[in-house]
């Protein structure tokens, strides 16, 4: 395997890592979250122009689009969860209380 592609492997790799243990904050999750978009954008990209395949050019686009409708579906989230619990502690939250 080349340098590149494992080099955005292991930045999604890590960023699912960093989720998984750094739970204290739910930015902290949101940005972990957008950074594994982005990896596996630049790595599909990167795939895609290795490839040449031109009939698959707009799938990078399409999961952009997607992650940016994550990323304000997170945020809404973020300010409904501090508006009534008062910060974006995850230690806060609780299914039980709804």
């Amino acid at each position: 395997m080349s340098p590149l592609p494992l080099n955005f492997w292991s930045a999604f790799v890590l960023r699912g890592l960093g989720l998984a243990f750094h739970r204290t904050h739910l930015v902290s999750g949101l940005l972990c979250l957008e950074s594994m978009m982005l990896s596996m954008f630049v790595g599909l990209t990167m795939w895609l122009i290795e490839n040449q395949t031109p009939s698959f050019t707009a799938v990078p686009i399409i999961m952009l689009t997607f992650s940016a409708c994550e990323a304000g579906t997170g945020l809404a989230i973020l300010v409904a969860s501090t508006r009534t619990h008062g910060s974006d502690h995850l230690h806060n939250l609780s299914l039980l209380q709804c």
